[in-house]
């Protein structure tokens, strides 16, 4: 009987032993070990073996990335405007033994670090900035925050700002700027478009008048050289009668005056106001002498 239970007893201890003394250790998760009350080791994925009853599973860390519950955070903007930020902050451990051995609660001490690098960041912008300018303000909370919780053996993988919550007054007040900058820029596009108006009916007038005066100029050419032609065959006509004088004498001067009175005969005699035509007896003289002169020129003057 006794001999039993010391057998019994032995492989009972055996047992223990192995169980204490062989861990196998979750891909998800890393386990810290202490000898006798003080950090030993780390224990990562895998089949690992300790020292039993002198070493001991301490704590069990996962290694998956963690999400911090959503929190609101009051900022102050550059220009004195109170919101909030939604925020999240996505994490994981690194580093077991610091995450256990130097901070208590990882979550408290991250959530407490986010409110102050929020707080800072959110502080340098105004609030139009604040909303358009998230991705510059996310990176810039996981940088600082990065810097905070490497102590504590904690990786940083993202943080979002979700949302900025205004209350009513500031909606309000947002509403009636852009209300008054879409005034503005429709008063500028009015402006814009009346000015391009004016500038291009100025263009067509002044291209009008270069055009009037062009055909000013072309009018006044013309009857400049309708004179000029005017008086060139004048010139021709009293040199040509010149010639005649000179060579047939007192004949062709009755010629010349006998030619002119039969042309303002003629131009009476069309007049629609002339009824009767009533011709000096000396008008036969004048066109025997005309045909005596006539009959004295060569062929060829003729």
């Amino acid at each position: 009987m006794l001999t039993t239970f010391i057998t019994l007893l032995i492989v009972f201890i055996t047992l223990l032993t192995l169980y204490l003394g062989i861990k196998i250790v979750r891909q998800s998760e890393v386990l810290v070990i202490e000898r006798l009350g003080k950090y030993s080791k780390t224990l990562y994925a895998g089949l690992s073996i300790i020292v039993p009853y002198i070493e001991r599973v301490a704590h069990r860390v996962s290694i998956l990335e963690r999400q911090l519950a959503k929190q609101e955070i009051s900022v102050i903007t550059r220009d004195n405007v109170e919101v909030k930020l939604e925020t999240i902050v996505f994490y994981r451990v690194t580093d077991a033994a610091n995450s256990v051995y130097r901070i208590r609660n990882v979550d408290d001490a991250l959530k407490n670090a986010a409110s102050s690098i929020v707080r800072s960041a959110a502080g340098k912008l105004e609030l139009d900035e604040l909303q358009s300018s998230r991705d510059a303000m996310n990176a810039e909370i996981a940088t600082n925050i990065s810097k905070a919780a490497e102590i504590w053996g904690i990786e940083i993988t993202r943080t979002e700002i979700t949302d900025v919550i205004i209350d009513d007054a500031t909606k309000e007040a947002q509403r009636q700027q852009l209300n008054a900058e879409r005034t503005k820029r429709a008063t500028i596009a009015t402006a814009e478009g009346e000015k391009v108006s004016i500038q291009l009916k100025a263009d067509a007038a002044l291209y009008e008048a270069s055009k009037q005066a062009d055909a000013v100029k072309l009018t006044a050419d013309a009857d400049a050289y309708a004179v000029k032609v005017k008086a060139d065959a004048d010139a021709e006509q009293t040199k040509l009668l010149a010639e005649a004088i000179a060579g047939n004498g007192k004949v062709a001067v009755d010629f010349e005056i006998a030619k002119r009175q039969v042309s303002a005969i003629g131009e009476l005699a069309s007049s629609s106001n002339s009824k009767t035509l009533i011709l000096p007896s000396e008008m036969t003289q004048v066109f025997s002498a005309a045909y005596s002169f006539l009959e004295n020129l060569p062929k060829k003057e003729k």
